[in-house]
């Protein structure tokens, strides 16, 4: 990954509001936090590891510990529901691109009223050359779809809006 990419994946961060994000590749493991300490504005930490050596993990705790990473994870991929209706969003985990077909001359994976299963994929969101499958963490039927089909999405943006089964 080059430094231009890091940079403008850091002012993205920034301006989402996210406050902790991991991207791992191939031999990058890149972690990027943002906080402020001590009333000196926006700090934004990278760290780039080799992920092959797996028995060199322990980390010197370069930011304050009393930010908890744990609650970030669940909130990334659950979807929520909204509280004036009884649909479920199901939002992008991932920046990248959206597409609603596995390939240009295939089928959409869902159609709106088609009825999904947890594990379902309804979409793929492309993210630095790697297709990586949406899948469904709750049933029902698909009620909307958000997002145009090869449009960018952003970390949290919600692409479907799903009724419960």
């Amino acid at each position: 990954m080059e430094l231009k990419e890091i940079q403008n994946l850091i002012k993205f961060v920034a301006k989402s509001g996210a406050s902790e994000v991991k991207l791992e590749m191939d031999d990058v493991k890149i972690t990027i936090r943002t906080g402020k300490p001590e009333g000196n504005g926006d700090t934004h930490i990278i760290q780039q590891v080799p992920t092959m050596p797996v028995a060199a993990q322990p980390q010197a705790a370069p930011v304050a510990p009393s930010e908890p990473p744990a609650p970030e994870a669940p909130a990334e991929k659950a979807p929520v529901v909204e509280e004036d209706s009884n649909l479920i969003v199901v939002k992008s985990p991932i920046i990248g691109t959206f597409y609603r077909k596995p390939a240009p001359d295939k089928p959409v994976f869902k159609e709106v009223g088609d009825t999904i299963s947890v594990g379902d994929v309804l979409c793929v969101i492309e993210a630095m050359k790697l297709f990586n499958e949406i899948e469904s963490e709750v049933s029902g039927k698909i009620v909307k779809v958000l997002v145009d089909d090869a449009s960018p999405v952003e970390f949290d943006q919600p692409l479907f809006l799903v009724e419960p089964s």
